[in-house]
């Protein structure tokens, strides 16, 4: 907690703290100046930086690219919809059995995946997602490729009331805390560490003793329960999941998201989700006035954006604040 305490005196902790407290405040800022779709893009914006966090746990910090992270996406959605579709809404039993589902999932994925590195690594968790997503497709009982309303959201005894934008989006918010403290806690832990030094050299991690796959194969199973939260998130902010929630194409906006962010920084993922949404929302009509329906093709603008991150900012938007404290969570490669 000290290091924490010590990297929010520098200037880049003093800029992490105004973008939180700002995150925090935004449903006030929305109803203040009656632009109250901004909350349903800043809800959005805090779900998927709880992903990009998990996806960063494995991919920044111990150096595992996987390509199929958006499955735990699909699955703590899909926990939600199926539920719900029995009419099972209550959350203390959704999002439980969501999360252990989820875990589960990744210990069988990771046990099999982290057999291999490289490029086999990345097409075995890509096949596995695909395998997964393919399931969702012929699910003709849950809506199969058309998706599935839900029709209410999870229940927690009255406690919270999630059809209130405002209370969901602070509970996605709290959730956004708690992942942010958790992934600090575990990078800046003997297992984080023991985590980056099997990414910087895993030869010399076995050599002195520690069982690295082991380590990874937990990192892994962390990732995919956060990732699974995210999920179960998003399927209550939309009302509806679908296949296309764990497709391989949102497994790559979440890998750029981490890139654009920040690989390997705590708080990259959630500068990246900020980045990729601010661009996604503003290069559309700007397309658009140039000529009307390229908007859709907004990405033919946002590719060579990110190519130019990855050449003069490797280290992401992060980067460009300074470097961390020590203890803060970073680690930049």
């Amino acid at each position: 907690m000290t290091g924490l305490l010590v990297s929010l005196r520098t200037p880049r902790g003093i800029a992490v703290a105004l973008l939180l407290v700002g995150l925090a405040v935004l449903p006030l800022l929305t109803q203040a100046f009656d632009q109250r779709y901004l909350l349903s893009i800043g809800t959005r914006v805090v779900i998927w930086s709880i992903a990009a966090m998990s996806l960063n746990l494995i991919l920044g910090y111990g150096g595992m690219v996987s390509f199929g992270h958006a499955v735990f996406f699909g699955v703590g959605g899909y926990s939600v919809g199926i539920l719900a579709h029995h009419e099972v809404y209550s959350g203390w039993v959704q999002w439980p059995l969501g999360l252990l589902i989820c875990a589960t999932w990744a210990a069988a994925v990771g046990a099999l995946s982290l057999r291999t590195r490289g490029v086999y690594f990345i097409m075995i968790t890509l096949a596995f997602a695909q395998l997964v997503f393919y399931v969702g497709v012929g699910l003709e009982a849950y809506g199969a490729d058309d998706g599935l309303n839900i029709q209410r959201r999870s229940t927690f005894s009255g406690l919270i009331d999630l059809r209130h934008r405002p209370s969901f989006y602070w509970l996605c918010y709290a959730c956004l805390l708690a992942t942010l403290w958790v992934v600090w806690r575990i990078v800046n832990s003997r297992f984080g560490m023991v985590l980056r030094g099997a990414k910087a050299n895993e030869t010399r991690m076995l050599a002195l003793g520690f069982p690295v796959f082991r380590y990874r194969l937990t990192a892994f199973v962390i990732a995919g329960a956060l990732g699974g939260l995210s999920g179960l998130l998003l399927a209550n902010h939309d009302a509806y999941i679908s296949p296309s929630m764990m497709s391989w194409v949102k497994s790559g906006d979440l890998i750029v998201i981490v890139v654009l962010g920040g690989m390997g920084s705590l708080t990259g993922p959630i500068f990246g989700s900020i980045a990729f949404f601010v661009l996604e929302e503003s290069l559309k009509p700007l397309i658009d006035l140039a000529h009307k329906g390229w908007g859709e093709y907004w990405q033919i603008v946002f590719g060579p954006l990110l190519v130019l991150v990855a050449l003069y900012a490797r280290g992401g938007i992060d980067s460009l604040l300074g470097r961390p404290a020590r203890g803060g969570g970073g680690g930049h490669d």
